[in-house]
């Protein structure tokens, strides 16, 4: 796929801006996320960018304020470098990061790999305080409502789900201290592996937020145990976390189980509108479903894929906040 014409004035002004000139060696399409942005390879002067244009724009996917957060990343080196960034045009020019697979080169060393991604965390919330855009639960409160409009499964098949959901709300707070710069979306697409290091990108999620979601999000995709729960927190925190921190673990947890599942849900509604997805929360559980996708047996591509995800996270959140340890952590925060 070639630059759109439409597009290409934003584009030649980027090289510009970057290189003192809008020839390029090469353009090659790069395949993306879900956030609808076109992504492209190019190489200027034999060296190889990432080029990207943004295609939509709303309150939450505001290139003025993810573009800072990315510059900030950037500056601390926990994001591949910025050579331009024009939040107006929405174009943005990246050094590229030729990816390997994290997840089979730390296959025998997983200690390493949690420790190394804990580490990262630590040093992004480290960084100056990214621009601010919601308090974190409320913009979850969202979530939920966009979700429920859709009609896509039955009030009953998430009814106890949201009535737990809302027992977080009502004791759960962020505490100021933990207000840091957040990337929010650290799932294993945003994190690329060059053979020596970690880098964290997309940062169009990234705003003030709660340092246990990004620390929720990591766990839920590497911490398989609880040895390995407590190696991330242990080397976050430089210390075994207090009884109101693992609380707050416990909880985010959950919630995050819950805020991948419902956005998964909710787009996938609008892939056929006023279709309902059938049987509840039932189907393949989330470990079975990334064991398929490790092995190349589910497709997580198209409706009855990522109809099956999303149940699967719900599932994985009512499951977790209808156990003691839930309890007992909402019991600490109250």
């Amino acid at each position: 796929m070639s630059i759109p014409p439409a597009k290409q004035p934003a584009v030649d002004r980027a090289l510009m801006a970057a290189f003192g000139t809008t020839e390029v060696d090469s353009v090659a399409t790069v395949s993306g996320g879900l956030s609808g942005a076109l992504t492209y390879r190019i190489r200027v002067g034999g060296i190889a960018y990432l080029l990207r244009i943004e295609t939509q724009r709303d309150g939450f996917k505001d290139p003025h304020r993810w573009y800072r957060c990315m510059a900030i990343a950037a500056n601390g080196c926990l994001a591949p470098r910025v050579r331009h960034a024009d939040p107006t045009d929405g174009v943005a020019i990246m050094e590229f990061i030729p990816e390997q697979s994290w997840a089979l080169d730390y296959a025998g060393t997983r200690q390493d790999l949690i420790v190394e991604a804990a580490q990262a965390i630590r040093a992004l919330h480290q960084t100056p305080a990214f621009p601010p855009l919601v308090d974190y639960m409320e913009g979850m409160d969202a979530v939920v409502a966009g979700f429920q409009a859709t009609g896509l499964l039955a009030p009953e098949a998430t009814c106890d789900l949201l009535d737990r959901y809302g027992q977080v709300r009502a004791v759960y707070r962020t505490d100021p201290a933990d207000l840091v710069s957040s990337h929010n979306d650290l799932n294993p697409r945003n994190i690329l592996y060059d053979g020596r290091r970690l880098w964290f990108i997309d940062w169009e999620s990234a705003f003030l937020a709660d340092r246990h979601v990004d620390l929720a999000t990591l766990a839920n995709f590497i911490a398989h145990t609880e040895a390995e729960e407590d190696l991330l927190l242990r080397t976050y925190f430089g210390q075994a976390p207090d009884t109101r921190q693992r609380a707050r673990h416990v909880v985010m947890r959950q919630i995050n189980h819950l805020f991948y599942g419902l956005i998964m849900l909710t787009a996938v509604a609008g892939m056929r509108p006023g279709v309902p997805a059938p049987g509840g929360l039932k189907g393949p559980s989330l470990a079975e479903i990334h064991q398929g996708l490790g092995a190349g047996t589910f497709v997580l591509d198209g409706w009855d894929g990522q109809v099956a995800y999303g149940k699967a996270r719900l599932a994985e959140a009512l499951a977790g906040m209808s156990s003691p340890q839930f309890a007992q952590a909402l019991q600490v925060l109250a």
